[in-house]
């Protein structure tokens, strides 16, 4: 190259291949115009993808973009993402940016829990200590927070195992015992 910006053109090359000189000057330069083209989309669309989708959802729920929220949560939960399964179900049991449907609320908490999401356990344990969008079971609602409690960190830990303690408080201890062996199936893996 004679410069960074114009290229060198072997001119006796283009004129033996029955090119005129330009032409051959605009092929060259088209082809690296294309070939930039291609690596800034690659840059972008990189920069799309390594942008966190539940990073946008969280950051428009703070600001009370609820329906910009449950857009971005959508796909994602039904994609298979636990965590846009709790986040949206939080959506759904609240009315925030869709309606308050404790069916899909629970539905989604369900799929979240059954990927073994704490929060998702947690408040699927909930819609069954109240019997919202499902049967009130507490035994069910004991396995989800004791699984809940199990796997959360300890702030949420902590918290967790007071909702499970609240829920033990209504039951028997042969309902008590009834949960914590489904619980312990569950972490084992049987069905």
């Amino acid at each position: 190259m004679t410069s960074w910006s114009t290229p060198c053109v072997d001119h006796t090359t283009a004129i033996k291949s029955g090119q005129s000189p330009n032409t051959a000057f605009v092929f060259s330069t088209l082809r690296a115009l294309v070939v930039g083209l291609l690596l800034l989309c690659c840059v972008f669309a990189i920069n799309d993808a390594a942008a966190d989708p539940l990073a946008r959802a969280d950051a428009a729920f703070a600001r009370g973009d609820y329906l910009r929220a449950v857009n971005i949560l959508t796909p994602l939960a039904f994609g298979g993402d636990a965590r846009a399964q709790a986040f949206l179900g939080f959506m759904f049991e609240h009315g925030y940016g869709a309606p308050q449907v404790y069916d899909s609320a629970a539905g989604f908490y369900g799929q979240a829990a059954m990927r073994g999401n704490p929060f998702g356990q947690a408040m699927f344990g909930l819609m069954y200590d109240k019997g919202h969008g499902v049967p009130q079971d507490f035994v069910l609602a004991y396995k989800w927070l004791n699984l809940a409690a199990a796997r959360a960190r300890k702030r949420e830990r902590d918290h967790f195992l007071r909702l499970r303690d609240a829920v033990a408080s209504k039951m028997s201890p042969a309902q008590i015992a009834e949960g914590q062996r489904l619980a312990m199936a569950w972490a084992i893996g049987l069905p």
